[in-house]
């Protein structure tokens, strides 16, 4: 067995105005169910003044009725000319106070419409978008607070950290909560031999990760001025994010950044080798034109942008042997990874959300005989064996069948496989939401019913829900769960179930919360783990 990639003392348990989107403010509800004794940590500042040293100069943020907001620090100097494809710089120093009361750039990406909007958040989008933002509890507390560093999702290619709000769950988790960007799509995952010769280790990609972990030094080096405890970091993030999380596991470049890790519907994707992104960047870089670095540098970001935007072509992380030596399932089979707590799961329809978007919010739906051709089209030698065992007569629409061939193929199973993988050297907790009302609030044109749908549990995280006393109630002990294990590395919550770690996993609904034991039969993981498709 291989040396794990973490300080010893890493795996155990230690000390013991705002909504999750701007447009939500004021629709919070529910009490969140915690002992808040001897958890917390001094601010720098005095009560009131929202005026922060880092190492790099001040900055004054804004204050709230429960947390303060500092937005749009630099953690990186903007990757902009020569620095385009180059791991991130330290950013500028600055004199006097730095205006922190509205947020940075949004990375390069195009316009997203998704159920919750935009993604990219305020803003225009840039090349010059390396911020972070830092939410704090509004009151003092005579100790450093854990830190919960959210890594945004997007598929790699949109999304933003000022479109989470992280106010509420600062304030109620008694947490200082940092969301950042990092670059996104060709920006941040271009891989190409003439940058890879550039590179002293001979690698290219991955831009986007080398972000992720700029952020994480950062917070290591300033965070105490702003009340949080850089011995004790828990990142956590959603689809994209929660990929990044796991590969943040295994990467070798993150030793000592963090404490303990949350990866929600993320984990487990087959990733690309350096060689055939290689391949698939020299394809695109001819496209326009180029055959070396300098030629792509020297086109408009505008351009590159629209160039990047073919669907064939897939910006994601690559397996280079430097940032990432392995696939994420080979380097968790043995045991080298950061051996931290981690806390991972997925939602119950996680696949629902993508039918919708391919058919009903596109203006078709999916027929009774138009299920069978889709399911073809996905799987090809193995769609008999998919069929039999999703047969539409399961189903009460062709929709939730093939939703929940996608939620089996594409996140359960696979995360479900990495949960396994990881309870053999750490604490390992998994979950299932299964909030299957848990975006009716949002009244889509949809002709089935959503359930939980993928992305549907971050504002249940992030203290965003106004719904059903029920609905409340669960939101409040998921910020729980989520927040004390941030603090002590077990998922609780006062008045709540236990979380017993894997195999058994926590499914969280607002009729009950109750414990699984039969997940990977539930979702039939034995045929998706005989050889499951890349996921999204």
């Amino acid at each position: 067995m291989s040396a794990p990639l973490t300080r010893p003392e890493a795996g155990r348990a230690t000390r013991g105005p705002s909504s999750w989107r701007r447009r939500l403010r004021g629709a919070l509800a529910g009490t969140l169910l915690l002992s808040a004794a001897g958890l917390g940590a001094a601010p720098a500042a005095a009560a009131g003044d929202t005026t922060v040293t880092t190492r790099y100069g001040q900055v004054r943020g804004e204050t709230g009725e429960s947390a303060n907001a500092y937005l749009g620090i630099p953690y990186a100097a903007p990757p902009v000319g020569d620095r385009r494809w180059t791991p991130p710089s330290p950013p500028a120093r600055w004199t006097g106070v730095r205006d922190a009361t509205a947020p940075g750039n949004p990375c390069m990406q195009a316009n997203s419409s998704t159920p919750w909007g935009d993604l990219a958040g305020p803003g225009t989008p840039s090349e010059d978008c390396l911020y972070l933002n830092v939410h704090t509890p509004a009151d003092r507390s005579p100790r450093e607070r854990p830190v919960m560093v959210w890594i945004h999702g997007g598929g790699f290619t949109i999304g933003s950290g000022t479109f989470y709000d992280g106010g509420e769950l600062a304030a109620r988790g008694d947490v200082v909560v940092v969301t950042l960007n990092y670059r996104l799509g060709a920006f941040g995952y271009l891989a190409h031999a003439g940058l890879a010769g550039e590179s002293p280790e001979g690698v290219s990609g991955n831009y986007g990760l080398l972000d992720q972990q700029a952020a994480l030094r950062w917070v290591r080096q300033n965070i105490a001025a702003f009340g949080g405890d850089p011995d004790n970091v828990t990142i956590f993030g959603e689809s994209a994010g929660g990929g990044s999380v796991c590969q943040h596991l295994v990467s070798p470049r993150t030793l000592g950044l963090y404490d303990r890790a949350i990866a929600q519907s993320g984990c487990g994707f087959p990733l690309p080798t350096q060689e055939s992104q290689q391949r698939t960047g020299a394809s695109w870089a001819e496209s326009l034109g180029c055959a070396d670095a300098a030629c792509l540098r020297s086109r408009p970001a505008g351009e590159l942008l629209t160039a990047s935007l073919n669907p064939g072509t897939r910006w994601v992380p690559n397996v280079d042997g430097r940032v990432l030596p392995l696939q994420i399932p080979d380097a968790l089979e043995s045991g080298r990874f950061h051996r931290v707590p981690v806390l991972q799961g997925t939602t119950a329809d996680e696949g629902r959300l993508t039918v919708a978007t391919t058919y009903d919010l596109a203006g078709r739906q999916l027929t009774p005989a138009g299920y069978p051709v889709a399911v073809r089209a996905l799987y090809g030698d193995r769609s008999d064996a998919v069929l039999a065992r999703y047969p539409l007569s399961r189903y009460d629409t062709p929709a939730e069948a093939l939703g929940a061939v996608f939620t089996d193929s594409q996140f359960a199973c696979l995360q479900s496989r990495t949960a396994e993988l990881m309870a053999d050297h750490t604490r390992s907790y998994q979950y299932e939401f299964a909030d299957r009302h848990a975006m009716d609030y949002l009244d889509l044109p949809v002709g089935f019913p959503l359930g939980a749908p993928h992305g549907s549990e971050i504002r249940y995280v992030f203290g965003g829900v106004s719904g059903t006393p029920a609905q409340n109630a669960l939101a409040a002990r998921m910020l729980g769960y989520w927040t004390n294990f941030a603090h002590t590395g077990v998922p609780y919550a006062v008045g709540a179930p236990r979380w017993h770690q894997y195999p058994k996993v926590q499914v969280l609904a607002p009729e009950a919360i109750t414990q699984s034991t039969t997940f990977p039969e539930d979702h039939r993981c034995d045929l998706w783990l005989q050889g499951s498709p890349a996921g999204p």
